[in-house]
């Protein structure tokens, strides 16, 4: 027996768990017929199993494919012919399982309806597992609507007594927490109950119910249900009575989580990426509606910041920050004893690894998942104190739900892997930690939309209530779901539910919530002494503080020592502080400059490298011998995130050009070649205007 078990193979053991979940697929089905109308309880928890099920059901197909025939310990007939049966069936499994739970989210409807209940759900229910054998759902019923319109009719003229009681009742239970929402859509209602609009209308929320079938009341006083999908908040009566800067201050934002949507007063400076992410939530909640993922995912807050401006991007803190009066610079001083700038030590000033990330959940195949990866900022529970630094995951088809990272890059892996992240600042705030957001770059396969959610976020504070630093060891954080604004929500809701209350059972389910391992690290001497050198707010990567070193060295020079009159703020003609920053946009540019830098560096005599003088000079060579010819570039494709054909694009064009370059001893006949188009020559691809480029008053320390 145990010698059969050994040689079952990867494709038969898939086989073998596809037929399980058909058995298991058709068990909800016959439950689903069975099941009675006024059976709440029941039809909820087939909703669950039928969303967990489909979720076991991707996973497999998502194994199935990743297979290869090599894989196997002994040779399979007709391999790739089985293999693609199952994977076939399995789609079909997924879009039954997709159906039934859009039919069964239907299934709870408001209280005091004038509608026949009893009636209508078993019609319904009955109907929708028929189409679903048939494979003819999700039409919406449209072809039973005229039917029954005549007896809908007669039947909501017998109810118009009742339903003014009940609306009566409702005025009562929603008065204290009704609130206005503005429609994204038209609607059309489906049948009895729900409530008509277009888009753009006004709708008053009376009750909000955890199916996401909110019952609303439009001008005219008509009710009736409206899917929450449609709804965002409406804000038009705040800007018309309050300032910009007014509502900034005190503004009201939804917080939805999966036992329905609760206002909280908000005091943040980011409201403009939260009001986005509301207005993303149509996306969102058909998503998780057909299972696709976890009621706790939402869009990424970090990454909508990241959009709206350079002011919480690196080269935006490299530059120097001017002092209040606008005549000094504040964190950049020239110290004349050792030739160079001097050396600031910050309040904060440690190196944080990200060693993995468990129990992520895998989303289903209706999108497809283009990057894994961890954004990182300082952050002190409202506001965002830094840059947002940006670390990719790399994980394994056989364990999709494991994120892994590099800890130490070296060599040409890329920087955007690297898991040792340097973290500095000044703030004073006792509040003060690291936020981390889980996310996912997707594109829907349906539509092609593509977007970014976050898996989860967590927060380690790193000042204990004495004010006293945080022990420096590693970290497990439960990742919580919902926006780092919410507080209570689960990433994945259906562990906690499938946990009794036995206690033995409560600390496994706890232990399968989503996870990330993190280690904070003191720093040696060596590190030390290179990050006092740099700005003092900044997160980055490990792997080239040596590279921003060098630009601060030059920047100190060109400022401080080399400008003759202080007052004067002319145009500095310098190519490396003119385009630096934009390398900490294109991290693959970084890769470039870092692999030319060490290739050169490692010819270099031992004296050589002691000499600072010698050693910035080489550097200005080695930077417009690489990426500064590049970055001006007509055929190098625009950089993208998580493109995968532009990135690749790209590495092959850097590796051509550093590798020509080698050859020919330098990057003047690629500038000079016709072979090598560049953009038209602008001044400020060599002047650096420290007057505009400076930031005067950081709003975030």
């Amino acid at each position: 027996m145990a010698s059969r078990r050994s040689r079952t193979g990867p494709l038969q053991s898939a086989l073998c768990r596809g037929r399980e979940l058909r058995e298991q697929v058709n068990a909800l089905l016959q439950e689903s017929k069975e099941a009675g109308a006024q059976d709440s309880e029941k039809r909820r928890s087939l909703y669950q199993r039928c969303l967990e099920l489909k979720r076991s059901v991707d996973e497999n197909a998502f194994a199935l494919q990743s297979l290869k025939k090599s894989d196997e310990p002994a040779p399979v007939g007709n391999y790739y012919q089985r293999k693609e049966e199952e994977e076939t069936q399995l789609l079909k499994l997924s879009q039954q399982l997709e159906k039934l739970a859009l039919i069964l989210s239907r299934e709870n409807v408001i209280k005091g309806s004038n509608v026949d209940e009893k009636q209508r759900d078993n019609l319904k229910l009955k109907r929708g597992n028929e189409q679903i054998e048939d494979g003819t759902a999700g039409d919406d019923d449209r072809d039973d609507e005229d039917e029954s319109t005549q007896d809908d009719e007669e039947e909501e003229e017998e109810g118009e007594d009742e339903e003014d009681d009940d609306d009566s009742d409702e005025d009562k239970h929603g008065d204290d927490s009704a609130v206005n929402f503005i429609t994204l859509g038209d609607f059309a209602a489906q049948q009895e109950g729900d409530l008509t609009f277009k888009k753009g209308e006004v709708l008053l929320i009376l009750e909000k119910k955890p199916d996401g079938w909110w019952l609303g009341q439009n001008s005219k006083g008509e009710r009736g249900l409206v899917p929450k999908t449609y709804l965002t908040v409406n804000v038009t009566e705040e800007v018309e009575e309050e300032s910009e800067e007014e509502m900034e201050e005190d503004i009201e934002v939804t917080d939805e989580t999966a036992g329905g949507a609760t206002i909280m007063k908000r005091t943040d400076s980011h409201w403009s990426a939260v009001k986005k992410a509301i207005t993303e939530n149509n996306t969102l909640d058909a998503l998780t509606t057909m299972g696709a993922v976890p009621a706790g995912f939402r869009p990424s807050t970090l990454a909508q910041l990241l959009e709206e401006g350079i002011q919480f991007r690196a080269s935006y803190f490299l530059q120097p920050e001017l002092t209040s009066s606008g005549l000094s610079f504040r964190d950049l001083v020239w110290n004349s004893e050792k030739g160079t700038i001097q050396s600031r030590p910050t309040r904060i000033a440690l190196v944080v690894t990200l060693w993995n990330c468990k129990a992520i959940p895998f989303p289903g195949l209706s999108i497809q998942v283009l990057s894994r990866h961890v954004r990182l900022c300082l952050f002190d529970g409202n506001r965002i104190l830094s840059n947002i630094h940006t670390v990719r995951a790399t994980w394994q088809p056989k364990n999709p739900k494991t994120w892994t990272f590099s800890p130490r890059v070296t060599g040409i892996l890329p920087c955007l892997l690297d898991g040792d992240c340097f973290i500095r600042s000044n703030s004073t705030s006792l509040d003060i930690g690291i936020l981390f957001e889980l996310g996912i770059t997707y594109i829907r396969n349906s539509t092609g939309e593509k977007g970014e959610l976050s898996c989860g976020w967590a927060f380690l504070k790193l000042f204990d209530s004495s004010g006293l630093p945080v022990s420096s060891k590693t970290y497990e954080l439960v990742l919580n779901g919902g926006t780092p604004y919410e507080k209570g929500v689960e990433v994945d809701p259906s562990i906690s539910r499938r946990a009794s209350s036995n206690v033995f059972h409560q600390m496994i389910a706890l232990r399968k919530q989503p996870q990330l391992l993190v280690k904070l690290r003191s720093l040696s001497t060596r590190s030390k002494d290179v990050l006092n050198m740099l700005p003092e707010v900044l997160i980055g990567s490990m792997c080239y503080t040596h590279l921003i070193l060098f630009y601060r060295q030059i920047l100190g020079d060109v400022l401080l020592r080399d400008r003759l009159n202080m007052q004067n703020t002319d145009l500095i003609g310098n190519p490396i502080l003119a385009t630096f920053p934009k390398l900490m946009e294109q991290p693959d540019l970084m890769d470039a400059l870092r692999s030319a830098w060490a290739e050169k560096e490692s010819t270099l005599k031992r004296s050589e490298k002691r000499d600072q003088e010698f050693l910035k000079s080489v550097f200005n060579l080695v930077y417009h011998d690489s990426v500064f010819p590049l970055l001006q570039s007509v055929i190098l494709p625009e950089y993208k995130w998580a493109e995968e054909e532009s990135e690749g694009t790209r590495w092959r064009m850097i590796a051509d050009f550093l590798k020509k370059n080698r050859e020919r001893e330098g990057a003047l006949s690629s500038l000079l070649s016709s072979e090598s188009p560049h953009k038209a020559f602008d001044i400020m691809e060599i002047a650096y205007d420290f007057v505009g480029e400076a930031r005067t008053n950081n709003p975030l320390v």
